[in-house]
């Protein structure tokens, strides 16, 4: 009885969380004709949709012109130099508001009640017929949204049980480094447990454009600040659609295009003239930084990738606005 009131209260938590979205979307939508909505949008794409991500042989690096083979190179070269300090780095530049934007990712995604609902079926006997969670972290080498998702699912505590846990966070990175530095976290925060045995976490090298994985493999796919630097952007949307699950969830916390014109002038400011400079100061490398900064204006603007997501077969598309378009978090479903 107290475990189907447990779930209970985690359906009610869920269906009450998804009402007051909907509610909200509905309030916004209806006064977007009276004043701009810097919240909540869905995509008024046209009838032919964006134009694709890449088109000819090359495509930009930040501000410069390179051939398409030679991006992906590129961009690993970056994420080499910067591993060992991203994390400190991410502090400075955003003055820890890249914290909660990541603990809004967490809110958003509901993982603690959905791990919660998933476990209560092994604590009612049904081990073999029981549904399993499964959540893929796109380009979160260093581990920090994975962290957030092992500790709101309770991973480390079922660590200390025998055999797999039904609820799996998998980060996949394109870079070694990068990885090395997550998986090295991971150890010094978690222990070796919840990564060998239990494999509540496990860290594995991939191509956004290219994942490894089976078709209909996970409920929840996120990317944190990863997704403009892929080459193709339409490839890997395409690619986060087949692996996840009917009615999975795709969510995408990237950085966007600020809608508040002062705040705009302000922030063009200070990323051109402060971020390189403090990347020069404390990682001893600003054109990693440059380019960070320049392929953030070169990314897609929220309409259009809630377009490009529905070209790649999302359902739902919408987006919401953090710090004032600083940041935009996107999010759609698979069909079922």
């Amino acid at each position: 009885k107290r475990v189907d009131l447990r779930v209970r209260s985690d359906l009610l938590e869920m269906i009450k969380h998804l009402g007051t979205r909907l509610v909200r979307h509905r309030t916004i939508a209806s006064a977007r004709a009276s004043r701009p909505s810097w919240s909540w949008a869905i995509s008024r794409q046209s009838s032919n949709g964006p134009s694709p991500y890449v088109t000819g042989d090359s495509t930009h690096f930040g501000y410069s012109q390179v051939s398409i083979d030679e991006k992906e190179g590129k961009v690993r070269e970056v994420f080499d130099k910067v591993a060992n300090n991203y994390d400190l780095m991410n502090d400075l530049m955003s003055g820890g508001l890249h914290r909660l934007w990541k603990d809004n990712l967490l809110d958003c995604s509901n993982v603690a009640a959905m791990a919660r609902m998933t476990r209560s079926f092994l604590s009612d006997g049904r081990d073999s017929a029981s549904p399993d969670l499964r959540i893929l972290d796109v380009a979160g080498g260093t581990g920090d949204v994975a962290f957030r998702f092992v500790d709101a699912a309770d991973c480390l505590e079922r660590a200390k049980s025998t055999g797999l846990d039904p609820v799996s966070v998998t980060v996949c990175d394109i870079n070694a480094e990068m990885l090395r530095v997550g998986e090295s976290r991971a150890r010094s925060r978690f222990g070796d447990a919840l990564l060998d045995e239990t494999k509540g976490l496990s860290f594995v090298q991939g191509n956004a454009q290219s994942l490894q994985f089976p078709d209909n493999s996970f409920d929840l796919y996120t990317i944190a600040f990863g997704l403009r630097n892929v080459t193709d952007v339409d490839m890997a949307l395409r690619e986060a659609n087949r692996v996840l699950k009917p009615g999975g969830r795709f969510m995408c916390l990237e950085f966007s295009h600020v809608t508040i014109p002062l705040l705009a002038k302000i922030y063009e400011t200070y990323s051109f003239q402060v971020i390189p400079a403090m990347g020069e100061l404390v990682a001893k490398d600003r054109a990693s930084y440059q380019y960070l900064v320049e392929s953030i204006r070169k990314f897609s603007k929220q309409e259009e990738l809630v377009s490009r997501m529905q070209k790649a077969g999302f359902e739902g598309a919408k987006y919401t606005n953090l710090t004032g378009g600083i940041v935009a978090l996107h999010e759609g479903w698979k069909s079922i």
